[in-house]
Formats: structure tokens, sequence, C-alpha cells
């Protein structure tokens, strides 16, 4: 295993660990995480890719600088792809595939797309309560981190109680607590961001869009936005889940995700094997 880096077009250092062999994949991950999101399920991307896990800014090793913009996340990504130096198939959770999406327009090196659920509110909509941010916010400024990302879960994520409860006793849920005072920027951030279908009309990237089966509407919504804007992608769901499929059904998530990344069509009986690792270390 091997941290590498790039500087951004800001001059902040973005770090990342590669590994496996193969053409390379570029993993981004979502809120309240680091690489180590990915290291449960990235044994099986390994054995066909090098795997590029990427630390966003102001996590991990990675730097970080004020003020922070969503268009800055784009350009560590951009970065990144562009320090590969090769044609590079890119995968992002969350609010990582949104800053993926926002990333291919920066650079000629993305080879393909897989965009799980990116936050994107269309029009005026915003599903969150209006006071999530002053509750989340003030519950920081008093050093509550896990009340404030406990907020985040339950009426941001919508995480099910169940879920979340498995979540708190992860090794990696310290990770998440103390990571928790970058949440506020990327809400702030999502509720400003407007898609805009034009600016993606040209984009000739292949682009695999999932959607969890049972997620909120505003996903299914914002993804057939994104794919009546795309010249190539398509919607894949995964049933019966939600927003975190790689964790609560890897073996489904990786199967569409590599059978997309081969250029072929998934096959219900053809499920790849799922490696087992370390628990998973954030959304």
């Amino acid at each position: 295993m091997e941290m590498e880096g790039v500087v951004s077009r800001d001059g902040t250092k973005i770090s990342l660990r590669r590994t496996g062999i193969g053409p390379p994949l570029l993993l981004i991950h979502g809120t309240t995480a680091d690489h180590s999101r990915w290291d449960a399920i990235s044994p099986p991307f390994e054995d066909i890719f090098s795997v590029y896990a990427m630390d966003r800014r102001g996590r991990g090793e990675s730097g970080d600088a004020p003020p922070y913009a969503l268009e800055r996340e784009a350009e560590d990504v951009a970065a990144v792809v562009d320090g590969i130096g090769e044609p590079t198939a890119v995968l992002g959770h969350s609010y990582g595939a949104l800053v993926g999406l926002e990333a291919s327009l920066l650079t000629s090196g993305v080879s393909r797309l897989v965009l799980y659920e990116p936050p994107i509110l269309l029009g005026d909509a915003d599903p969150h309560p209006a006071d999530v941010p002053e509750r989340m916010a003030r519950f920081i400024q008093e050093g509550a981190l896990e009340e404030a990302l406990l907020v985040f879960f339950r009426e941001v994520v919508g995480m099910p109680e169940h879920e979340l409860a498995s979540y708190r006793k992860l090794p990696a849920w310290p990770v998440r607590i103390r990571l928790t005072p970058t949440i506020l920027r990327e809400m702030e951030a999502e509720r400003s961001y407007r898609f805009d279908p034009e600016r993606f009309s040209r984009l000739q990237v292949p682009t695999l869009l999932l959607l969890g089966g049972d997620s909120p509407a505003l996903f299914r919504e914002a993804l057939e936005a994104v794919d009546s804007a795309l010249p190539e992608s398509q919607i894949r769901t995964l049933p019966g889940q939600q927003h975190i499929a790689m964790d609560t059904a890897p073996e489904l998530f990786l199967r569409e995700s590599l059978a997309f990344l081969h250029g072929q069509k998934a096959v219900e009986a053809e499920s790849p094997p799922l490696r087992r690792g370390p628990p998973p270390a954030a959304t």
C-alpha cells in the first residue's frame, strides 16, 4: 500500500492511497469519511484495477484551505485524475458523487463515471428541517460532536434507526465524530448548488447512476435529472437498499459497479466474491 499525493489548483495537497494493479479507478468518499471508507470492499476492485482512494480536503492526510467551495473539491479530483496520467474510471458516493460529476467537466481524463446518489436538490426543494444546520452548529460549538452527527444521520441522511445503531458500534465511529465539523460546509454547498443540465449536455463519458430502491424520492428525482442531461448514462436500481449499499449489500453494489466498469450488463447470478476486510470507515 502506498500513500501518494497531488497538489490541487489552489495549492492544497490532496492525499490518496494506491493499491492493486491494472487500469486506474479513483474512489471518492462521501461526508464524514476519508479514504479508509472503502477498505471493506476494495479487494475485488484491487483484483482488476489500480485503486486510488483519495482523502477529500480537510480530512485524512489531505490539506485544507479557506474559503471552502464545492468548486475547489472538483478541482482536487481533476488534479488527481490528471496526476494519474491515463484514462481513469471514477466512482463517487453521495457528496463524493457530486464532486466527481463536477470534476468530469474539468479534465479529459475521466473514462467512466459511477455516481451513487449525489445529493442534488432540484429547484427550491429542501427536504430537511430548516433548523438542522443551526442545531448542528450549536452542538458543535458546545463540543457535542456526536449529538451533531446523530442529527445529520437521522434528519439529513435519513438513516433507519437499526442501521444507525449498527454504525455506532463500528470501530470507525470515532473517526466520523471527529470529522463532524466538516458536515456544515458541505450541507451549505448542497443547498446553494444548482444543477444546470446544459453544462453536462456534451459530456461524452459513460455514466452509471446508482439508486437505492428504498431511498427517498429526492435521490430518484436527482438521478433522473442527471440521466436526462447526460448523453451516455443509465440508472440502475439497487433493490431493497438505501444510501449505503456498499455496506448493507456489498455483493450487489460490487456486481453493478464492476459490470459497468467492464462495459457489461450486470448478471444476477454472477456476483463477484467479496474478500472480507475491516468494517467500513464512514459514509
